[in-house]
């Protein structure tokens, strides 16, 4: 079984060091790990903004597709999970603001999802983590001599 580490360059880490991956291509499938607003020395970015955090966390996604040759229309599923600690009347804003930013990135027809509302996440100050799952049509070539490559 085929088995690739994905790591993108300038990403962020955690605050001490861990054998934890961005990401796993494990034959035509790749699983994106959560992935939290932050830059690449761990540090939060956006604090309080959930419309920044969002756009933060999806453009990790993104990162992490792009280094194992994916897009947006390979992932089949995305579970989100974010903090809220308003008012009721104050969830659905809030929810709609990072809906329409996670609407930028995601294709049509979209991915299987589930968001799920939290306490809190590892980090202070984070708001939103998303990870991952995307098929890879991963197709061998057929050279004019009848090879495969």
């Amino acid at each position: 079984m085929e088995k690739t580490r994905i790591v993108p360059k300038n990403h962020w880490d955690w605050n001490i060091p861990v054998p934890l991956s961005q990401g796993w291509m494990v034959e035509n499938l790749l699983f994106v790990g959560g992935q939290i607003s932050a830059d690449e020395n761990g540090k939060t970015i956006g604090v309080g903004d959930i419309e920044v955090q969002t756009r933060n966390v999806f453009q990790n996604i993104t990162n992490v597709l792009d280094e194992a040759g994916a897009d947006w229309n390979d992932v089949v599923k995305l579970n989100t999970y974010y903090v809220f600690n308003g008012t009721d009347d104050e969830l659905t804003p809030y929810w709609e603001k990072m809906t329409r930013v996670r609407m930028e990135f995601l294709q049509h027809p979209g991915p299987a999802a589930t968001a799920v509302r939290v306490a809190g996440l590892i980090y202070p100050g984070l708001l939103i983590e998303a990870e991952a799952i995307a098929v890879l049509n991963r197709r061998t070539a057929s050279t004019d001599d009848g090879d495969v490559r």
